[in-house]
């Protein structure tokens, strides 16, 4: 190809990239604006679930990053939400903090936790790093009863709060102000994560996931990243913690069993390891498909969810986040071929 011809088809890609990248905040507008829709489609408990499903989709994201994208496999998530929703509770209960000052406290909170276990136990193997996050996860609810803190947490009996009324007077319903909020703050640390993991930061954790020797052997900070990783990733299931303690208005020991942590890493292989989208749809699996099990054998839920579990396992076995990119990915393909066709044309 000629100077003459390489020139123009250079500016072609270029303004190409350059229209492909100032697309992106409309599709993120567009995106946020159908997340935000159901607020106004949807009423009382349906609504409620469909806030959950959005607290435990940022939650199964904290988990996601440190086990999808960082190898590093945690049964002990449960643990971090637990102490994010008591942090939003006493907070509120006991020093009247404002709900949405409480989010930050109990980031704050959830990451010096994340760090302070991962600093020692990410030392160890897979396997051994899963039994301590799962002993964590087992300790935690017995921690919360222990009489010594009973004062502030309520012991056995829990912490009940109030749900926030909407702000500046807006004409909406509690319900609804929850769900916007909480769509609202999740929107903003998908955004912060997928632009993290799409980073320098990104790519060298993935590297340590699939070649750690290699990593090492080209200067990265296993230990440091691998504890920073999982303290931010503590930090995001704390978030949701503290939402899902404001959304639900009551905290209890009981509701953060260990089956907790098991259910948030189901939720992950559901949606799609390591893979933002992916998270999502396993928070809207974990909310939903437990309640159709139970609509269609009351005797047996239990059964009907392990069943429709291993189905979908069976039939998506990278998760519904694989299936989408086994449809796009091709679709793309064509795309850019065409369009690389047409370019040599030119």
């Amino acid at each position: 190809m000629s100077a003459s011809k390489g020139l123009p088809v250079a500016a072609a890609r270029g303004a190409e990239q350059v229209a492909g990248h100032s697309w992106a905040p409309l599709v993120i507008l567009v995106l946020l604006l159908l997340a935000l829709a159901p607020a106004f489609l949807v009423e009382g408990y349906r609504l409620f679930q469909l806030t959950l499903a959005v607290i435990y989709a940022l939650a199964i994201l904290g988990l996601n990053i440190v086990t999808g994208y960082n190898g590093q496999i945690s049964l002990g998530h449960g643990a971090f939400y637990a102490v994010g929703a008591y942090t939003a509770a006493i907070l509120m209960a006991h020093f009247e903090v404002p709900y949405w000052a409480t989010l930050p406290v109990a980031a704050l909170v959830c990451a010096a936790l994340g760090y302070g276990i991962g600093f020692p136990a990410l030392r160890l193997g897979s396997l051994y790093l899963a039994l301590t996050t799962f002993s964590l996860a087992v300790a935690v609810p017995q921690i919360l009863k222990y009489k010594a803190f009973e004062d502030w947490t309520g012991g056995v009996q829990g912490l009940f709060i109030f749900k926030p009324d909407p702000p500046f007077g807006l004409p909406l319903s509690n319900d609804q102000w929850m769900y916007i909020f909480t769509v609202l703050v999740a929107a903003t640390l998908f955004i912060l994560s997928w632009n993290l993991l799409r980073s320098r930061i990104g790519r060298a954790l993935l590297a340590i996931r699939d070649q750690p020797v290699a990593a090492e052997a080209m200067g990265m900070n296993l230990a440091q990243l691998k504890t920073r990783t999982f303290a931010v990733s503590a930090m995001i299931t704390g978030i949701a913690g503290a939402l899902s303690a404001i959304a639900v208005e009551f905290v209890s020991p009981d509701s953060f069993s260990v089956i907790l942590s098991i259910t948030l890493f189901v939720g992950m292989v559901v949606g799609g390891v390591a893979s933002i989208l992916g998270t999502v749809f396993g928070g809207l699996f974990v909310v939903f498909v437990p309640n159709l099990a139970e609509d269609i054998s009351k005797a047996a839920p239990g059964v009907i969810y392990g069943i429709i579990l291993i189905a979908f396992l069976f039939l998506l076995p990278t998760g519904f986040a694989g299936f989408l990119r086994r449809l796009v990915v091709p679709l793309l393909r064509r795309r850019r071929s065409a369009q690389a066709m047409s370019s040599n044309g030119r």
